[in-house]
């Protein structure tokens, strides 16, 4: 993807010992290009998310399992991977795509012999992650247009109004981003489309992330309130919802940002079609009940209590609530698989059940 017409991707190699990254804390008013030297600084950028979104997060952590690898010294090699493991898996715990980077790393590790032979093995399985994740979302964008060009041809060509929660787009992902790719997909194709962003506190990264995105694609859009949906629902303001997905059960229930449920419950009361969009990677095939078994993340107060903009100078931060007050902040919700019309993964489109899921990725 494009900003101000230079193609990016949200993580890649500056030289062999050191891993770039977009600070996406400072979008949508500043670029900053940041760099990771070792596995404890990869922690710190997903833990504080520097990186955040699914995929990117799991390609982080690979290319954080493999700056261990650099790290570690031969005689403790193995002790030393063990605890980067440990390290990372603590970061953010609802994201499944983190523990699918990290162990497709640790697993390709174990099969080398010296060090020399695992870094170079934990290498080549981190851009693997990388370079699957992209060709994922790329098919994943070209399955949800089939979609949205049967909502445009019923409506004779006219604008198809998509609203989206948070942000799955290119910066959530290393490319094309997942509840976006069929929206990039769409307009590139010249449907008219139009995407209400929510703003989704309280980091704002559809107000933050998803808007700019647009902004630099050139996708027409407009920022709204969280709690504006139900209401543009109400009055047929929206054909088709898309979110992205942080983890998903084999029974098809979603995990995804705070607010995503109640987007799905107003779709689901004014028959608009709700999907997810997520890879393989995103699915836990352990667990069936996402509301009993998917851990929320629960993070601190002060993303709620205060609030970061452009003060016409720099980014400053301010406080919205009386100081003393306590604040909740759980980072995502569940959306039962009975509100889900169907998910869209880079295999196609399926319906949310176990069954249909399993003839999906299991089949012959």
């Amino acid at each position: 993807m494009n900003i101000k017409g230079q193609h990016y991707r949200t993580i890649w190699e500056k030289n062999e010992r050191t891993i770039q990254i977009i600070d996406q804390r400072a979008l949508p008013h500043q670029l900053v290009i940041e760099d990771l030297n070792s596995y404890q600084a990869a922690a710190i950028a997903i833990k504080e998310m520097h990186v955040r979104g699914a995929p990117l997060i799991g390609a982080t952590a690979a290319y954080g399992m493999y700056l261990a690898c650099l790290e570690a010294m031969e005689d403790n090699f193995d002790i030393f991977i063990k605890k980067a493991k440990t390290t990372l898996e603590a970061t953010r715990p609802t994201a499944v795509n983190l523990f699918y980077g990290i162990n497709a790393v640790f697993e390709a590790i174990s099969k080398g012999i010296s060090k020399k032979e695992k870094t170079q093995l934990a290498l080549k399985a981190a851009r693997q992650v990388t370079e699957e994740s992209v060709l994922q979302c790329e098919a994943i964008g070209q399955h949800g247009l089939e979609i949205i060009k049967e909502i445009s041809a019923k409506k004779n060509g006219e604008r198809v109004n998509i609203l989206t929660h948070c942000n799955a787009g290119w910066l959530a992902c290393i490319d094309y981003g997942t509840a976006t790719a069929p929206m990039y997909a769409a307009h590139d194709a010249g449907i008219d489309i139009h995407i209400w962003v929510d703003e989704t506190r309280p980091r704002n990264q559809g107000a933050r992330i998803t808007a700019f995105e647009f902004q630099e694609h050139g996708i027409p859009h407009t920022v709204i309130v969280d709690n504006l949906g139900g209401h543009l629902m109400q009055h047929g303001l929206v054909d088709l919802v898309i979110v992205g997905s942080d983890r998903t059960t084999r029974t098809g229930d979603v995990a995804n940002k705070i607010g995503t449920y109640l987007k799905a419950l107003a779709a689901f009361d004014n028959q608009v079609p709700f999907y997810a969009a997520l890879p393989e990677t995103t699915f836990d095939w352990s667990i069936s009940d996402g509301l009993k078994e998917i851990p929320i993340e629960e993070r601190g107060s002060d993303e709620v209590k205060y609030i970061q903009g452009w003060n016409g100078n720099s980014i400053e931060k301010v406080l919205l609530t009386p100081k003393e007050s306590p604040a909740l902040n759980y980072g995502f919700d569940v959306t039962p698989a009975k509100y889900i019309t169907g998910l869209i993964t880079e295999k196609g489109v399926c319906e949310a059940n176990e069954a249909s899921i399993k003839e999906m990725y299991f089949s012959e």
